[in-house]
Formats: C-alpha cells, sequence, structure tokens
C-alpha cells in the first residue's frame, strides 16, 4: 500500500512510472544537490520537506544544528560506552561522599549527580556555545574561527581539497548514525534499566507471554536420511 502511493507520487512528479529524478527539474531541492551530506544511496534526503522553499539561510542554519547534534551525539555514544570499562579515581562530589565509582552507567546516573553538578555542566555548555562554537552565516556549516576537527575548541584543521569534503560528509554521516544509536542506548535503558539493554531485565515486555508457547520446535535432529525429528532438545 505504502509502495503503491509512493509509485503514483513520484509518478506525478516527474511524468515517469519509475520517478526518474533527472525529470523532475522544477524541484526546489536542486539548490542543495551538490551540499555536504548528500550521500549515497538517498542523495538528498528531506522527507519532512523542511527544504521545499528553497531558502538557502534556513537551510545552512539547519545543517549547521544538524552537524552539532551529530557530534553531540558521537561523544555521548562514547561516554555511555566508557564508563562500563573505565571511571574516574576520586570523588565526584567530596561534600556528599560521592565517589564516580558509585555514579551508576546510563540513565540511572541522572539522579545520582548532585544539583552543583548539573549547575556546572549547564555552564559548561553555554561557555562553549556562546564562545567558542558561535554562528557565522558566513562560514560553512560546522565551520567555527574558534574550533577544528569535530568541533574540538582550537583543534587542527583539515587540508583543503577532495580529501576535506570526503572527511566532512563522512562526519556528517557518522553523526547521523551516532543520532540514532544514542536514541537507541536511551530507549532500551529506559525499558531494562540497563545501560547496555539486558533483554533479562524487561521482564514486563508483553512478548514474555509467547517464550514458553505450547507446540515450539526445537532443534531438529537427523536420526536418519530424510527423518528428521522435531520437538525434542538435545
Amino acid at each position: 500500500m505504502m509502495a503503491i502511493i509512493g509509485m503514483f507520487f513520484q509518478d506525478g512528479l516527474t511524468g515517469s512510472a519509475w520517478g526518474d529524478w533527472a525529470l523532475y527539474t522544477g524541484s526546489p531541492l536542486r539548490a542543495f544537490e551538490s551540499e555536504l551530506g548528500v550521500q549515497a544511496p538517498f542523495g538528498y534526503w528531506d522527507p519532512a520537506g523542511l527544504s521545499k522553499d528553497g531558502d538557502t539561510e534556513a537551510f545552512k542554519r539547519r545543517r549547521v544544528t544538524e552537524i552539532k547534534h551529530g557530534r553531540v551525539s558521537m561523544w555521548a555514544c562514547m561516554g555511555y560506552i566508557s564508563p562500563e570499562y573505565f571511571k574516574w579515581p576520586g570523588y565526584c562530589s567530596p561534600s556528599k561522599g560521592l565517589k564516580f565509582a558509585d555514579i551508576p552507567n546510563g540513565l540511572a546516573a541522572l539522579s545520582k549527580i548532585p544539583g552543583a553538578g548539573w549547575v556546572q555542566i549547564f555552564l559548561f555548555c553555554g561557555l562553549l556555545e556562546k564562545g567558542l562554537f558561535v554562528y557565522d552565516p558566513s562560514r560553512a556549516p560546522g565551520d567555527y574561527e574558534n574550533g577544528g576537527v569535530l568541533g574540538v575548541p582550537n583543534g587542527s584543521t583539515l587540508p583543503a581539497g577532495e580529501l576535506k569534503s570526503r572527511k566532512l560528509n563522512a562526519e556528517i554521516a557518522n553523526g547521523r548514525l551516532a543520532m540514532m544509536a544514542i536514541i537507541g542506548m536511551f530507549y532500551q535503558d529506559g525499558l531494562t534499566g540497563s545501560a547496555w539493554g539486558d533483554w533479562a531485565l524487561y521482564t514486563d515486555s508483553p512478548l514474555r507471554a509467547f517464550e514458553k508457547r505450547a507446540g515450539r520446535a526445537g532443534p531438529i535432529r537427523l536420526l536418519g536420511p530424510g527423518r528428521p525429528e522435531q520437538g525434542r532438545r538435545y
């Protein structure tokens, strides 16, 4: 049903049953086909139609936001994984006697961070946003005067040319993947109470009702040529 509606839609736009994009010359998205982030297999992908008006400035602002969210998500994914293997020694809050080792991983950590810690986190993010990563419409999206590779303050810059474009495209692709990944981590953490989403901890899942259904076939063991036996476990 979804497929045939899509076929009708692309046929109406392009005049071709197979929806040849080259025939849709009236699309306002043509203005953004050469931008960074336009990659195979989707090409320029804007399912919500946010840039259908062809507004270049609005597109650039959204791209800046996308890159920033992607960078934050890549760091967030690393932050979700690292505490499973390493935690800082010492105290997170000496006044409360709270050690870094006592802070759980994942979403459970939110309830352990003291209020003063949250104030410091927000102040740090605000200083980065207003002091280093200031939006400048005269510069390329994600390119800040005081920010280098991945937005690291005063980090090394990429060489100009094809290599730079390829690396920036890779960053955008990785950032998009990281945004999906961190949302998945939050979701499985919220369901299971574990940063790694242990299925055994999700005892409230309605799918549990079907795990021990009668008549489930076990592994097949061949008793002889052409004589499989089902329903028994070995």
